[in-house]
């Protein structure tokens, strides 16, 4: 998605939240208190009224990473946690929306870091895949047969359940024709077959 489509739907989201009707302290004291008798409507009025607080971390958080709708939907399920704990303890109602925005912070940090953690695995699985090819272009063309996983472990520093594991993910990423990898083999076999010394560089 886009900025502007990001930024489209975030204002018509936004507008959705200031449509509903604001709701005074001693509203929501009466609120906790039904929601803690038991009562579900009166538990869906307050998480409701978190939406707002939701919103606010969702766009403080939206420049790491991860879209700004991603991040609301995140703390909304995170504010629904939050509502429970907070109805369970009683609270009172000047502390709920401050509460409620710490519980769905914490759980948006949690999520940004989940989602670059995946993206730099992703990057790193890529690039093992690029040096895996570029290894098995120069072995190739050095025996003028295909290496084996020992070999290659041995070229490459890895273990040979990692070559087995990168192989794997290569030879399937090959018939997926998936474009980010094969890009990489294409280029790893064109420069093989025009020469050079084909030799691995340690990481």
């Amino acid at each position: 998605m886009g900025v502007a489509d990001d930024d489209t739907e975030l204002d018509a989201l936004s507008a959705q939240v200031r449509a509903r009707p604001k709701l005074s302290q001693e509203a929501v004291e009466a609120l906790i208190a039904a929601a803690g008798g038991g009562d579900r409507d009166a538990h869906a009025a307050l998480v409701e009224h978190s939406l707002g607080p939701v919103l606010a971390e969702a766009v403080a958080h939206r420049e790491r990473g991860v879209e700004v709708l991603d991040l609301f939907q995140e703390g909304s399920l995170a504010a629904l946690v939050a509502v429970e704990e907070y109805v369970e303890r009683e609270g009172a109602a000047a502390g709920f929306v401050a509460y409620v925005r710490r519980v769905v912070s914490l759980h948006l940090d949690r999520v940004i870091e989940e989602h670059e953690t995946a993206v730099a695995e992703a990057a790193e699985l890529v690039e093992d895949t690029r040096l895996l090819e570029v290894a098995r272009v120069a072995l190739r063309r050095q025996t003028g047969r295909q290496p084996t996983e020992t070999e290659l472990a041995a070229v490459l520093l890895w273990s040979p359940e990692r070559v087995a594991l990168i192989s794997g993910i290569l030879d399937n990423a090959r018939s997926d024709f998936d474009s980010d990898i094969v890009q990489y083999l294409d280029d790893a076999d064109d420069d093989g077959d025009d020469g050079g010394d084909g030799a691995v560089g340690d990481e």
